[in-house]
């Protein structure tokens, strides 16, 4: 974090000293880690105690010193550190954020959110923009009222581009967001019908959304997607600069000429008004070309020439576990782990990447094809729409050729009846009551060269069976919202 004495942050908290006085506190930097987790406390660090549903982060406040902490922000007194007490820890971690990005003039902060690709797109332009300077990205999909101020903390004073992820699970969230971390930039990806249960509307998810490019200043940019009919309605809502990222004519950063490997993977023509150049990407799923020209947009804005942008762009690897991620096992299965998340668009997306892996689908191996294995779960917070939506998933499976449908979980039960419905299917579309049930089933079953995708919502837990598909294990942090 940008250094700060402890007296600095009781002074933009509101909050008190306790265990120190203010000529020490004045004189105690914090330059250490920022954490609410005090198993990540290091040397020089603040620990934050929050509450929580089922743990007291007060009684780990020794933990954190013992790793180096030097100090804590509290809501009550405690003696193993010198403390700041506030009122409220969401308001405290808020105001110190703020206050990180309000001391670094130079911080250009990027905005990015929609229905899917959030952490996809993050990905991606961290990796651009680290290629030019040092860069500040979140980890995994911090993205909530509690991530995005981690996110801040990890600001350096060399730091130049801040890449913020703003989730929502309401109206207010996102521009509650923009006033911790204002940002220059914002990126507005997509408006599907994600989480419509937990909104309400899909109208609403729209408004949620487009907090983001209404905090914009005149001076910042607004990056729409004009691909989107929802989101191409954003640029009548911001005072700020629009530019349009997409397929059609009107984008002025556009795609073209787009293709996929034998693994997936796309390459385009991208136009833009710095030039033209081809693009390759080493990611899985020709949705991430729209992902790529929002990167495009933005790193231009950022000074990055285009040519740099592209190299950096080639060699671009996923930072974070469960997007297409993809396991060669030494049988020759494919595994296609990208179940961390999962809408009715980003579930066609992925089953279209799964048939550029395969060759074209198939349900027998013919020439170049391999077999298609779509391993799929529940689609959470779809509210009324979640049988029609289900069902509709199941119908395209058939329709892409796709192998075998095994269908996990009795919400994602109407993909296998509409598989069925569809077309003639027998036990190319099957349904299992869980994850170990599904396990048993593809041990037996799968055969060297079959490619595997496993989709899910997060919660649905498909992405521990693809890990244990794939023989690997699983760690990094799963905070997000949509």
């Amino acid at each position: 974090m940008i250094p700060l004495s402890l007296k600095d942050i009781a002074e933009v908290t509101g909050g008190r000293l306790h265990g120190v006085d203010e000529a020490a506190a004045a004189a105690l930097v914090i330059d250490g880690p920022v954490v609410t987790d005090s198993r990540e406390a290091g040397p020089g660090g603040l620990y934050i105690a929050r509450v929580g549903e089922q743990m007291d982060g007060h009684q780990f406040v020794a933990s954190a010193a013992a790793l180096g902490a030097v100090a804590a922000m509290t809501t009550r007194e405690v003696d193993d550190l010198p403390c700041v007490v506030v009122e409220d820890i969401q308001g405290g971690l808020a105001s110190l954020a703020r206050a990180v990005v309000d001391r670094h003039p130079e911080l250009t902060v990027i905005g990015i959110t929609g229905s899917s690709g959030k952490t996809s797109t993050k990905d991606l332009l961290a990796s651009v923009l680290s290629s030019a300077a040092p860069t500040v990205a979140p980890v995994g999909s911090l993205n909530s009222e509690v991530g995005v101020p981690l996110t801040v903390f990890r600001v350096m004073p060399q730091t130049r581009f801040l890449i913020v992820e703003m989730g929502a699970r309401g109206v207010g969230h996102i521009d509650y967001l923009t006033r911790i971390a204002p940002p220059s930039i914002g990126i507005e990806l997509n408006v599907g019908t994600a989480h419509v249960g937990e909104f309400g509307s899909r109208e609403a998810i729209a408004v949620a959304k487009a907090e983001l490019v209404q905090a914009l200043p005149p001076t910042g940019l607004a990056i729409i997607n004009a691909d989107d009919a929802v989101v191409r309605g954003m640029a009548a809502l911001t005072t700020a600069r629009v530019q349009l990222v997409g397929t059609g004519s009107e984008a002025s950063v556009r795609a073209t000429d787009i293709t996929l490997d034998e693994r997936g993977r796309p390459s385009f023509h991208v136009t833009t008004p710095a030039g033209d150049a081809e693009v390759t990407l080493p990611l899985h799923g020709e949705h991430h070309v729209g992902n790529a020209l929002a990167v495009v947009a933005a790193a231009l804005e950022c000074g990055v020439a285009l040519p740099d942008v592209v190299a950096a762009l080639a060699t671009a690897v996923p930072a974070s576990r469960w997007r297409m991620e993809v396991t060669e096992r030494p049988d020759g299965v494919t595994v296609v782990n990208d179940a961390y998340n999962a809408n009715p668009d980003s579930m066609r997306a992925a089953l279209k990447a799964l048939v550029a892996m395969g060759g074209g689908g198939g349900r027998e191996d013919v020439g170049s094809q391999r077999r298609t294995w779509a391993v799929l779960g529940s689609m959470l917070e779809l509210g009324e729409d979640s049988t029609t939506e289900h069902d509709a998933i199941g119908r395209l499976a058939v329709r892409l050729n796709i192998s075998r449908l095994v269908v996990v979980g009795d919400t994602a039960r109407p993909m296998a009846s509409g598989a069925q419905h569809e077309g003639s299917w027998g036990d190319e579309a099957v349904w299992v009551p869980d994850a170990d049930a599904a396990y048993d089933l593809l041990a037996e079953e799968l055969r060297p060269g079959d490619v595997v995708l496993f989709k899910s919502s997060r919660d649905a837990g498909l992405r521990w069976l693809g890990d244990r598909l794939a023989g690997r294990g699983a760690a990094n942090s799963e905070e997000g919202t949509t």
